[in-house]
């Protein structure tokens, strides 16, 4: 073989990666890559971004409403007052994702991994969260009422001042949550699983939020 064929055998090897390469200049669409991308201030309201990897991207104050992000990746991203509000996020991952004060409003994020997520003051009013595993998450201030949590894993989850009023939590994991003057009041209880007696007298609730079998109305009730 001659030398020329040489230099093309090395620049197709090259030219042809074992794995993609994240590229923060490609353009939105389904599976783009923008692992560890700065773009924040995004105006991708109602695209479709499903599949796509947000790894570690910066997507600070990005505006998502309405947007397909079915199945996406955003681990450890900053989502930090961004709106996703609308959003489809079925099945997405947010493992240690940072969003505080974000908007969720009504959002679908079914079956998505939360698990560490820190969404201090997030707004998941009227969200579907059914099945999502929020284990270990930062929930802080965040509201969820009129949300659907049917089987939600809440597990170890801090929600001090959280806000469930209304939120459908049928089948959801309590067990060791920090639930420090959450807000409970009208909210139905009955069929959650793992909620003890300390971590309701630490809670806010009041004659119409329903309990589960076996566990008494604090003597705190109703929150001042």
């Amino acid at each position: 073989m001659k030398f020329g064929g040489y230099l093309l055998l090395a620049a197709l090897a090259v030219a042809v990666p074992g794995d993609a390469v994240a590229s923060c200049n490609d353009s939105a669409g389904p599976g783009v890559d923008w692992t560890d991308c700065e773009k924040r201030r995004l105006k991708l309201s109602g695209s479709n971004l499903s599949g796509a990897i947000f790894v570690e991207a910066n997507l600070g104050s990005s505006d998502f409403k309405n947007a397909d992000l079915d199945g996406a990746d955003l681990t450890s991203a900053n989502v930090t007052r961004a709106r996703f509000e609308g959003a489809k996020m079925n099945d997405a991952k947010l493992v240690s994702t940072a969003g505080d004060r974000a908007n969720f409003i009504n959002a679908e994020l079914s079956g998505a991994d939360m698990h560490k997520a820190e969404l201090p003051r997030a707004d998941l009013t009227g969200a579907t969260l059914d099945g999502a595993n929020l284990n270990k998450a930062d929930l802080h201030r965040t509201v969820f009422e009129g949300a659907s949590m049917k089987d939600v894993n809440l597990e170890y989850a801090l929600l001090a001042r959280a806000r469930l009023q209304g939120a459908d939590l049928a089948g959801a994991n309590f067990h060791g949550a920090y639930m420090l003057l959450a807000r409970v009041e009208g909210t139905d209880l009955s069929k959650t699983e793992g909620l003890t007696q300390d971590q309701l007298s630490i809670a806010c609730g009041d004659d119409d939020t329903t309990l589960p079998e076996g566990l008494d109305r604090p003597s705190e009730w109703p929150c001042q």
